[in-house]
């Protein structure tokens, strides 16, 4: 398999799906703004939007997806893994429909625990934050569904689906602010919570077409406990937690921000978020997705040297498209919030404060990324625990870092514990992988390295000294906005790629041969950058 190939097919869906949630947040930012109808909106956003990247882009595929393979190629084919699939969903089901009833009727408390209790809400703000959460807790069913079908479609090399489903959330999101935006923040806000529900609806009926159309489509059955289900339960939970450390990391830092700091807060730090999840969805979901059931098939064909070439090739594609993001946050955070978010309801004040904690999430961004480049390694190997035990660890350091830090530097607490609790679950990730022997950085990987990251840097510098040329055109109108940003991010990748090829960090030859079909036979064994 070409995995530089793959990437394209997945990132260019993940991609779209990423500008539509930042055309989305845009809105979101002008018709709503940096208040309590915003920040109750992104706590009642939270769970869902945890949900979400645990279960679709983690724990259930990380549990599912080997356990359906294997399924598949000890002989039984395709049916014995649909027989898997249909005794999984026959236990799923009933459990998600009881668990998000539960869930609705305890909105009161989940909405506290999630929020701090806000700070200093009134009866009626804090009534209103729990609807909110009542409208999209629905979307917890849904995509937990939406999780299962697309792990069938993954298994079966059927990304691009499973890639586009998250564009079906955005587009309800994106249309529910654009045609139905109330006359105030806090009737846009329940605007925005129907239109959540809504999109993980859209989502559902894809998947339902998509296993269909793959010959795939699952029988609803009597639920029954077998072994495998059994391992399939033991699996999911640490998975859960391992994959996810970063969105509870997140859920921490948000509800400690509610509790701790001034009304806006929740809203600075989830801006500069959305920011930092462009290109973790991009490259580090996207790779995971691809790695994970790729793996599989390799080391279920006993090829593990293929198989840490392969990582080998994810770790360079990630740190390539990483380094130069992470910089450019660092050195243009300002520029960019401004041009995306600063108008309407969204002021000056709060495009400040959240380019500074876009500056702070970024710091951790190669981590976040590599994150999810690493722990393909053990899903594929079944182990679920190890991961589970270094996210535990991360999520301690995020507590401690972030009650030593807000009451020190505020609302730039939460961003730099969740960029420091990164950092350490990566390094016990890659040493835990390098001293088993599943890991080893290779001849090529220590050539480039060193290489992107003056790569990197020269950009960032280049960066640093063009933005003010543009004087106020972040803040202008909106096709003023758009071309300033368009022209900045393209000189900055210009210099990028000049850097990159002047190096010697890539050869044109190395970037062709990563975009050509791979030859049937060639697949997997020769998966390359």
């Amino acid at each position: 398999m070409k995995l530089g190939r793959a990437f394209g097919s997945v990132g260019g869906l993940t991609l779209t799906s990423r500008i539509l949630a930042l055309v989305r947040d845009t809105l979101q930012a002008s018709y709503v703004g940096a208040n309590f109808a915003s920040d109750a909106f992104l706590v009642a956003f939270r769970l869902p939007n945890m949900f979400r990247a645990l279960f679709a882009e983690g724990a259930f595929s990380a549990a599912f997806i080997p356990m359906f393979n294997r399924r598949v190629a000890e002989g039984g084919g395709l049916a014995a893994g649909i027989d898997f699939a249909e005794r999984a969903l026959a236990v799923l089901l009933p459990l998600l429909v009881v668990f998000t009833g539960a869930m609705m009727i305890a909105a009161w408390p989940v909405t506290y625990l999630l929020s701090g209790g806000f700070n200093n809400p009134t009866a009626d703000q804090f009534a209103y934050a729990v609807t909110l959460s009542r409208i999209t807790l629905p979307y917890l069913l849904l995509i937990s569904l939406v999780s299962l079908f697309g792990g069938i479609l993954n298994s079966l090399h059927k990304f691009w689906l499973n890639a586009a489903a998250p564009i079906l959330l955005n587009v309800a999101m994106v249309a529910g602010l654009w045609f139905f935006h109330g006359d105030n923040p806090y009737e846009t806000a329940m605007v925005q919570a129907g239109s959540v529900t809504v999109g993980g609806i859209l989502q559902l009926l894809l998947m339902l077409w998509g296993v269909r159309r793959a010959g795939a489509s699952l029988r609803l059955r009597r639920p029954r406990i077998d072994p495998e289900i059994k391992r399939l339960a033991k699996l999911i939970l640490p998975a859960a937690i391992g994959a996810g450390a970063i969105q509870i990391n997140l859920l921490i830092s948000t509800a400690l921000a509610g509790r701790l700091l001034d009304e806006g807060a929740i809203s600075y730090i989830y801006y500069a978020d959305r920011l930092n999840q462009l290109p973790l969805g991009l490259i580090g979901i996207s790779l995971g997705t691809i790695l994970l059931p790729t793996l599989s098939r390799m080391l279920g064909e006993r090829k593990d040297a293929e198989a840490v070439h392969l990582q080998n090739r994810g770790v360079e594609l990630a740190l390539f498209l990483t380094l130069p993001a992470t910089i450019a946050f660092v050195s243009i955070s300002l520029p960019l919030v401004t041009g995306i978010f600063q108008h309407g309801q969204f002021t000056r004040e709060a495009a400040v404060a959240t380019a500074w904690t876009l500056s702070a999430f970024s710091l951790g961004l190669p981590a976040y990324v590599l994150i999810k480049v690493l722990i393909p390694g053990y899903y594929a190997r079944s182990d679920t625990r190890t991961p589970l035990n270094f996210a535990l660890v991360s999520v301690a350091v995020n507590i401690v870092g972030n009650i030593v830090l807000i009451p020190t530097i505020g609302y730039l607490g939460p961003p730099l514990a969740t960029a420091a609790s990164a950092l350490i679950n990566l390094t016990l990730l890659w040493r835990t992988l390098s001293k088993r022997g599943h890991f080893h950085v290779d001849a090529a990987l220590k050539r480039r390295l060193p290489r992107l990251i003056l790569a990197a840097l020269a950009m960032g510098v280049s960066l640093y000294f063009l933005a003010p040329l543009f004087g106020d055109d972040f803040s202008g109108p909106l096709g003023t906005r758009v071309t300033a940003l368009a022209l900045l991010v393209a000189a900055g990748g210009a210099v990028y790629a000049i850097a990159c090829f002047a190096l010697g960090a890539f050869r044109l030859s190395e970037l062709r041969a990563m975009l050509k079909r791979a030859p049937a036979e060639a697949d997997p064994p020769a998966a390359q950058l």
